[in-house]
């Protein structure tokens, strides 16, 4: 018992190559961090980019079928089936005249 209480503080003395080990690997991934980081960045804007260009897309996609719904509509008409007779097939109606230009 009379060696515990005339214990003596022991200070340990780092090794230098230690403290550069540690201060490397500190920086080391400090630095692997920032590359990191950065180009998820870069990869996050990418993608944001590529978001816009596949709505503009699907926007697009969407007016094209609307014209198509409003061009399938109008082809179910009488009107349609008239013009389509009148131009294609050069039929005209009873009452109606015909004006050909001169050639």
């Amino acid at each position: 018992m009379a060696k515990s209480s005339t214990k003596k503080s022991v200070r340990y003395r780092q090794s230098p190559v230690i403290t550069f080990l540690v201060v490397a690997a500190v920086i080391f991934i400090c630095v692997t961090s920032i590359v990191r980081a950065t180009s998820l960045h870069t990869k996050s804007k990418q993608l944001a980019e590529t978001e816009k260009t596949m709505e503009l897309k699907v926007e697009e996609a969407k007016q094209e079928q609307a014209n198509l719904d409003a061009q399938e509509k109008y082809m179910q008409t009488n009107e349609y089936i008239e013009d389509v007779a009148k131009d294609k097939l050069g039929l005209v109606k009873p009452d109606e005249l015909v004006i050909r230009p001169a050639e």
